[in-house]
Order: structure tokens, then C-alpha cells, then sequence
């Protein structure tokens, strides 16, 4: 596979044997990736231990609820992740649009979470993260590090965040509960478009060797991880949706880039049922579109480069959306004035409103790109499109009320309400967007050597590989090695649940 990603080997015997005894300390065990894509194959006593654990306590309980199938109460287990079926009301197209739920998650009600375990478990098994004097470090625009955080204080080491300091309030809040000092919050200059400043900070904390930088966006992992466990997750909901619609053809795959772990289920998914995959960037700084460069609000999608762990020769679409929709549309779908409005003029099912809540401001994005990909292909009835919320729009309750302060000082009334859902649902069409030709794959392929090759030292010829599919093929088929080599570590640890 190369050095680029790491191999399902043992690297450092003696860090392992700390990271076992540390574990031991802690009475912890590791689920197989295997079993967080399929939680049915849980042991029955961790379960058990589940029992009277809070899903939002930092207990080792909760790394058995770091999965897609947790239910509404986030304390047992669903039989198909939750998922909402936009109705064409709102939405405008008769193609059905399926959005599954990231807030279910544990600890930090983001899917985010996952792909934080599922970068640092692999470094503990194979002993190339040493708890006893290693520092996680992790770059983020926000739910990441929080993610990352809250799996480092279970499995006993030291967690880091580092994001800009122009994310929303309520991710420092919750970081300011979670890490160990006020000094484990490491704020960059910026906001979501600010990624390099991120980079450079970890690269200054990357001097010191006790600090291992976890950078998602080149974690091979991230990618792993999200292809077995988010990618089966969102099959599983395809094929609940078809039981009441034998018909339903599985057309596409949308998801704003980010570090492109959740992009990786859409590799899944193309695999399984032939669904094309749309990457979703915003306007106003439209890196895959256009080579741009810009600022923006749509939280959690980071952008000005390529992440190294995004498959970009098996991207079908590029669909740009502005910050001016995702803004308003939070808005809209929060408020009560406008969730009246989409009750009692758009006459949209009480239950769907209130789910809105459910979705976030980059889960909005994907919605507005998934209506574009389906007025572009002109998809009908038959014809399903998944996407995913990555959290809900409780982690934006400041950045509403700013963008109220600023837009409806007078009020914000039925009439504005109206204004919105014509002006960002009704009137979405098929623009920003490009279908993808080779030709257009590579320009957004080589991009990426900017940053990964001129200024974090990836060789070219690594950087290379991945545009082989013979790269992405031998990374997916490594998920049983790395489930054997978790259950070894656990055998060794020897936790016993706590009931």
C-alpha cells in the first residue's frame, strides 16, 4: 500500500505494550471496525455495560455507540440509522432525498466522532501512539477535534483541539467542558476557509515530540473507516427505503468535501449500486470549481485545498453552494415563524418540520446540492439520492441568532419566511456545478500537490498512487486486518465490561 497509509502491522512493540497496560488501567475495550459498521455483531456484554451510561458521558461504554444505528434516545440500538425522506414540498423535485442523521452519535451529536476513532485506534494497536507520552493532536474546523477529544480522554491520553476562532460558540462550549486545560484549545486565525493556518499551527506543535498531529484530512483512516462503517450504514437505508419502493434506483452519493473522509462512503455505495458521487464545496470559495479561493460561513467543510484522503478520480461532481442559502435556510427551518410558514403555506408534515432540527448548516449544503444533482440528471420518482447531516442545528443556535441580528433586526416575519424558501429552495437550479470529465479530474487531482507535496512533504510519488483505483482497492480490503489486529489488543488488555 505504501508508507502513505498506514499498514495493519505492529511498528513499535514496546508503545503498544503501554497502550495495553494503559487500557488495562482503564478497563477499556476497542470495537472492531467491523462491528461499529455492524453493531448487530456486538457481544451482548457490551451492551450490558451500556446500561445507565449517559450517551454523552465520557465513559469507555460509549465507544460501543460510536455507529450509525443508535436510536432516538441515543441510549439503545435501531435496526436502520435514522434518516429523513425530504418531502417534495420542499425540496421541489420528485426524486427522493434521503438525509441520515449524524446527531445520533454519541458524546458530540456528529458522525464526526468516527472518524476521530477511527484515525487514533489504529496508531494504538499497532503501537504508533504511545498514551503514556503522546499528545493527540487535532485539526479541525470543529466537530473533529471535538470528536477527537472526547475519544482521547476514554482511551486516557491528552487530546488537543485546534480550529479557527471564528467557529460557532457552542463547539468551544462543549471543548471547554471536555479537555483537561484551557490550554488543550488551540485557536488558529480565521474561520472555516483557514485551513492552512491549521496546518501551520500543527506543524509548530509537531516540533515537540510528545505531540502527534492526527490531521484528518491526510489520514487514511479517516477514509477506511467512514467506506466500511458510514458507507454500509447508508446501504442499510437504501434498502429499508425499498421495501416500501421495490422501484428505488440508487442514483447518487452527496457530500461536502471536508477532509473527505465521508466522501468515502460514496466509493462504498458506487461499489454496491453503481450511485454516482457529488463533492460539495461553497461559492464563495470554489477550490474544485474554479481553482478559487475565498471566505465563507457553511461550517465544517473546510476547503482552499485538497484533502489527500479524497478519491478524486472516482468523483463524479462538483456542486457549489453559497453561504447565503445555508445561512437562511437555518433560519428558516429553525425559527418558529418559519417552520409555521412551511407548515401552513407550503403545508409540509408537522413531523418532517420538526426533524429539520435534526440537520445542520453543511447538511443544509448537501441538501441544496443533492436539488441540483437531481434537476441536472432530471431524476423522477424512482430515482433516490443519499447525503448526510453531519450534526444538527443545535450546534448553530449563535450563528442563527447572528444572522437574524443582521438580516431581520425588525423582526423576522411570515413574509420574509416566504421570501426565503423562494429565493433558496424554490429557485435552486443547476448551476456551479460541472460533471466531472477525466480531464477535470485530474486539474482538481494536481491541485492537491500544492499543498501535500510542495508544503507537507508527501512524495510525489505517493501522491501519485492515489490515483490509481488500485490504491483505494487494497486500503478497503485491509479492514480485516485491521479488525484482527484490534481484537489481539483486546485480548491482551483483558477488560472485563463494567455492568
Amino acid at each position: 500500500m505504501s508508507h502513505l497509509a498506514l499498514e495493519p502491522q505492529i511498528a513499535d512493540a514496546a508503545s503498544r505494550r503501554n497502550a495495553v497496560e494503559r487500557l488495562r488501567q482503564l478497563n477499556v475495550t476497542l470495537p472492531t471496525f467491523s462491528e461499529l459498521a455492524n453493531p448487530e455483531r456486538i457481544p451482548v456484554r457490551h451492551l450490558a455495560a451500556l446500561a445507565g451510561v449517559g450517551p454523552d458521558e465520557p465513559q469507555a461504554a460509549n465507544l460501543w455507540r460510536v455507529h450509525w444505528f443508535n436510536d432516538e434516545a441515543r441510549t439503545g440500538r435501531a435496526d436502520v440509522p435514522a434518516y429523513l425522506v425530504l418531502p417534495e414540498a420542499l425540496t421541489g423535485v420528485k426524486a427522493r432525498i434521503v438525509v441520515a442523521l449524524g446527531a445520533r452519535f454519541p458524546m458530540i451529536g456528529a458522525h464526526k466522532v468516527l472518524a476521530a476513532y477511527g484515525c487514533l485506534v489504529p496508531r494504538l494497536v499497532t503501537g504508533r501512539f504511545d498514551p503514556t507520552r503522546h499528545k493527540a493532536i487535532w485539526p479541525s474546523t470543529g466537530n473533529y477535534c471535538r470528536g477527537g477529544v472526547a475519544i482521547s480522554r476514554i482511551l486516557g491520553c491528552r487530546g488537543v483541539a485546534v480550529l479557527p476562532e471564528g467557529m460557532s460558540r457552542e463547539r468551544f462550549a462543549w471543548l471547554e467542558r471536555w479537555v483537561a486545560d484551557d490550554a488543550d484549545i488551540v485557536r488558529t486565525p480565521g474561520t472555516e476557509s483557514n485551513v492552512k493556518e491549521i496546518y501551520d499551527e500543527c506543524a509548530e506543535l509537531a516540533r515537540e515530540p510528545q505531540n502527534l498531529v492526527l490531521n484528518q484530512f491526510a489520514e487514511f483512516s479517516n477514509y477506511l473507516v467512514h467506506y466500511v462503517c458510514t458507507g454500509r450504514a447508508l446501504d442499510r437505508v437504501f434498502h429499508d427505503m425499498r421495501k416500501a419502493e421495490p422501484a428505488l434506483r440508487l442514483r447518487a452519493f452527496v457530500a461536502a468535501t471536508g477532509s473527505a473522509g465521508t466522501l468515502a462512503a460514496g466509493d462504498y455505495l458506487e461499489s454496491v449500486h453503481g450511485a454516482r458521487i457529488a463533492a460539495v464545496e461553497a461559492v464563495e470559495c470554489p477550490t474544485m470549481l474554479c481553482n478559487g479561493y475565498g471566505e465563507h460561513n457553511i461550517q465544517g467543510i473546510g476547503d482552499k485545498h485538497i484533502p489527500l484522503i479524497h478519491n478524486v478520480m472516482n468523483t463524479g461532481f462538483v456542486v457549489g453552494v453559497s453561504d447565503r442559502s445555508t445561512d437562511a435556510l437555518n433560519l428558516l427551518f429553525n425559527d418558529a415563524v418559519g417552520r409555521a410558514y412551511l407548515a401552513k403555506r407550503q403545508r409540509i408534515d408537522a413531523k418532517a418540520i420538526d426533524r429539520l432540527g435534526d440537520i445542520g448548516i453543511s447538511g443544509i449544503a448537501n441538501i441544496v446540492a443533492a436539488i441540483k444533482i437531481a434537476k441536472h440528471l432530471e431524476l423522477g420518482a424512482n430515482d433516490a439520492i443519499v447525503t448526510v447531516a453531519t450534526d444538527s442545528a443545535r450546534l448553530y443556535d449563535s450563528e442563527r441568532n447572528a444572522y437574524r441580528a443582521r438580516h431581520y433586526a425588525g423582526g423576522f416575519d411570515e413574509t420574509n419566511a416566504g421570501e426565503i424558501f423562494g429565493a433558496h429552495l424554490q429557485a435552486i437550479a443547476d448551476d456551479h456545478l460541472i460533471e466531472l470529465t477525466h480531464r477535470d479530474r485530474r486539474r482538481i487531482f494536481n491541485l492537491g500537490y500544492y499543498t501535500w507535496v510542495e508544503q507537507q512533504g508527501v512524495s510525489i510519488a505517493d501522491f501519485d498512487k492515489r490515483k490509481d483505483d488500485a490504491f483505494w482497492s487494497e486500503l478497503q480490503a485491509s479492514v480485516p486486518a485491521w479488525d484482527r489486529l484490534i481484537e489481539a489488543f483486546n485480548e491482551e488488555v483483558g477488560a472485563t465490561p463494567v455492568s
